[in-house]
């Protein structure tokens, strides 16, 4: 799995040689990166097919769960983030009921790291910590096969948070491919530069934006001919790869990410990528003459003001 965990272990009967059962446990919610997105059409069922690689990254949530007798709550330390049945966590708890018959309930308490309306999947990842942290709790983890379909019914992102592999989505991002292992070796020890405006982009609206425009999709050859010639190249740098065609809308009607895509391409030499529907963006950082998250935080706050959210993450793949 993808989630580092740590356990506590409540409450302690002190008889000897007794296993005593997992009460509470604390599970990392790990963030992603779209290193390409091509939006290659909408689908019959109202979603949008894709052809996207993505990279889980070193930013993270994390989840603690204490099991109770009965029934879920979430508990969180920023008061952005809404605790009622609308949260994926306890969409996620209910779901892990109808698969496990687990019966009894749990409160989880989530310290959010990852911004949210970024693009970077927090809400999917965190979906998925909790069914994990659930399945360790009780002794009754799901199936991966039955997993990896129902999960996608969640959100079209959590099939990618079931694995650490650096992968390729399709379909509507349940379909999901590993690349292979000569490939990932491109990613090792490769961290990115991430920051993300006071503001967030409505995935909604990103959707129907490109619905809206004339040749905003990519179609999907193209997609699928870009991304193999870049696999089978492997003198080709992550740089090759990158690209996202949700990005030009969102740069039309946010001019301060276009402005602040070119600031760091002057300063520092760095290509910028939207991830997913934004609007979080990111730059591979280079593995020589890298700047400093200082001079990149201030080169940053200097457009986007100094509420802007930098960090400095780790692929990880």
């Amino acid at each position: 799995m993808s989630l580092g965990w740590k356990v506590f272990l409540l409450p302690f009967r002190p008889k000897s040689q007794e296993v005593i059962p997992m009460q509470s446990v604390t599970v990392l919610s790990q963030a992603k990166l779209n290193l390409s997105l091509a939006i290659t059409g909408k689908r019959s069922d109202g979603f949008h097919s894709l052809v996207s690689v993505v990279s889980q990254v070193s930013l993270h949530d994390e989840l603690t769960v204490n099991l109770s007798e009965s029934g879920f709550t979430l508990a969180c330390d920023n008061p952005e983030v809404p605790l009622n049945s609308s949260n994926l966590i306890l969409k996620a708890a209910a779901l892990y009921n109808e698969l496990s018959g687990y019966s009894g309930g749990a409160h989880f308490l989530l310290k959010k790291v990852i911004p949210m309306g970024a693009g970077l999947g927090g809400g999917s990842s965190n979906a998925v910590a909790a069914i994990t942290a659930l399945g360790q709790l009780t002794g009754k983890p799901i199936d991966p096969a039955i997993l990896l379909n129902r999960v996608a019914e969640l959100g079209s992102d959590c099939p990618l948070f079931l694995s650490r592999n650096l992968n390729v989505m399709r379909g509507r991002g349940e379909l999901i491919t590993a690349l292979p292992k000569d490939v990932k070796a491109r990613f090792k020890q490769r961290q990115v530069v991430i920051f993300k405006p006071d503001f967030g982009i409505s995935t909604a609206w990103a959707y129907k934006r490109m619905a809206e425009l004339k040749n905003a999709y990519t179609p999907s050859e193209q997609a699928e001919k870009h991304l193999d010639q870049w696999i089978n190249n492997l003198s080709a740098p992550i740089e090759d790869l990158l690209f996202n065609g949700m990005q030009a809308p969102a740069f039309l009607k946010f001019p301060s990410l276009a402005i602040m895509s070119e600031h760091l391409k002057k300063t520092f030499g760095l290509k910028v990528l939207m991830s997913g529907s934004g609007s979080a963006c990111f730059a591979i950082l280079p593995l020589k003459n890298c700047p400093t998250k200082e001079e990149l935080t201030r080169v940053i706050q200097e457009v986007l003001g100094n509420t802007a959210f930098v960090c400095i993450a780790a692929l990880v793949g």
